[in-house]
């Protein structure tokens, strides 16, 4: 099943800043593994801001909420998903 997932992160200005960049290097490296794996489809930043538009490819809400959750700045991030159907016209 896919889903369009946009998250923005949303840092509080006091958050130790060693401990954010451990953070995000976490993250990035767990964006790697899940696109290496089929199950992040597809990611795009969101131009000026930080914030991300992606696709995933996982069997239902509850395994998306799964790996949602496990993100290392998950805590920080306003998250909107949108399951996807395909469109009768589309060819591809």
């Amino acid at each position: 099943m896919l889903y369009h997932v946009r998250m923005d992160v949303r840092v509080p200005h006091d958050v130790d800043p060693a401990r954010f960049e451990r953070l995000k290097a976490e993250e990035k490296a767990r964006a790697e593994a899940l696109q290496r794996a089929g199950t992040w489809r597809y990611l795009w930043r969101v131009a000026g801001q930080y914030a991300n538009v992606s696709i995933f490819d996982v069997e239902d809400h509850d395994e998306l909420h799964s790996i949602l959750s496990t993100l290392p700045l998950f805590p920080f991030m306003a998250i909107e998903v949108t399951p996807l159907a395909r469109h009768p016209s589309a060819i591809g």
